[in-house]
């Protein structure tokens, strides 16, 4: 059997370009090279580009291939890491489907639904023991009236941008008084925003795919941070979060949260692996949901890779997969 030819997209259009090509590069390194020939592609708003010792080519949009040394190399399947637009939104997936190039990532729909955390969080109302915060969602363009704010949810409030898989332009806020700027700062990165109520109690990510045609639930992750919430950069600064792998939970917790999000997988028509991140609450033991992300991290130290590892898993495997899942 030939070995198949892998495109690895990375970059994209966001602040988390640089994190994207770190996880592109784990990728590429954990790409079993008998099975599959990757080309890492990188992606910016002027040019789709694949680099080599002699120099960068660019990708042929037409049909989606490039041409090295003479040779025009068509590829038989996508290996999609960026994070934010155009990779996480469905603007890719949607270019993809056209071509009929099988990819690793959830659909273009659902792509592009999961990017907004509002109508997410439409969607997976009524699954059964999940709890979602009380919000508000607010357009750049409309009037907003402080007071109405403040007398509908209760305080310290969430606000972040409703768009956007990372953490840039959050705010915890404990007054009112504090909500102007922080909704200017939401509104910078774009033009809706959640304001939602603060959940108080531990933080957890959890890894979710389809592995040989099964519904496979990854370890939890707890996120344990020095800091007031998890933004941008206690994500990426060293230090400042303890990620522990697999989590502190019980059996039955264990439990309660595989089975609610295997829900939220299916019910979202979610496809290859996504990360959903939830809180349980202090005092109740409630499972409050707070988003789903479809491209997640695969950066070595990213939550995924270490999931992968915790269930006992090599991380290459795991990739493979993926790939020969979706194809």
């Amino acid at each position: 059997m030939s070995a198949k030819n892998v495109a690895l997209l990375a970059g994209g259009y966001t602040g988390e370009y640089e994190v994207s090509i770190n996880s592109a590069k784990n990728i590429a390194d954990n790409l079993d090279p008998q099975k599959y020939n990757v080309y890492t592609i990188l992606v910016d708003r002027n040019r789709w580009l694949h680099e080599t010792a002699e120099g960068a080519v660019d990708v042929d949009k037409n049909d989606f291939s490039i041409t090295l040394n003479g040779e025009k190399i068509k590829f038989d399947f996508a290996f999609i890491t960026i994070h934010g637009t155009p990779g996480e939104d469905g603007k890719m997936q949607g270019y993809l489907d056209m071509l009929g190039v099988p990819y690793n990532t959830c659909d273009a729909t659902t792509s592009a639904i999961s990017m907004n955390k509002a109508y997410t969080k439409a969607l997976v109302q009524g699954i059964h023991g999940l709890h979602t915060a009380k919000s508000i969602k607010l357009f750049k363009n409309d009037v907003h009236d402080v007071a109405t704010i403040a007398a509908t949810l209760k305080f310290p409030l969430f606000i972040k941008p409703n768009n956007g898989g990372s953490s840039v332009g959050m705010s915890k806020v404990y007054n009112a008084a504090a909500l102007p700027a922080a909704l200017e700062k939401a509104f910078h990165e774009d033009d809706q925003i959640l304001i939602e109520e603060f959940i108080q109690g531990r933080e957890f990510s959890i890894g979710i795919a389809r592995l040989n045609g099964k519904i496979t639930v990854l370890p939890a992750t707890e996120i344990i941070s020095s800091k007031d919430f998890f933004d941008y950069e206690a994500k990426y600064t060293p230090g400042v979060t303890n990620e522990v792998t697999p989590a502190d939970l019980t059996n039955e917790q264990n439990e309660l949260v595989a089975s609610i999000v295997k829900d939220v997988y299916s019910r979202l028509n979610c496809r290859g692996m996504v990360r959903i991140d939830f809180i349980i609450q202090e005092g109740t033991g409630d499972f409050y949901f707070i988003e789903v992300n479809t491209t997640p991290g695969q950066s070595a130290n990213s939550l995924i890779p270490q999931q992968v590892r915790a269930m006992g898993m090599q991380v290459s495997e795991f990739y493979g997969l993926l790939i020969e899942g979706a194809l």
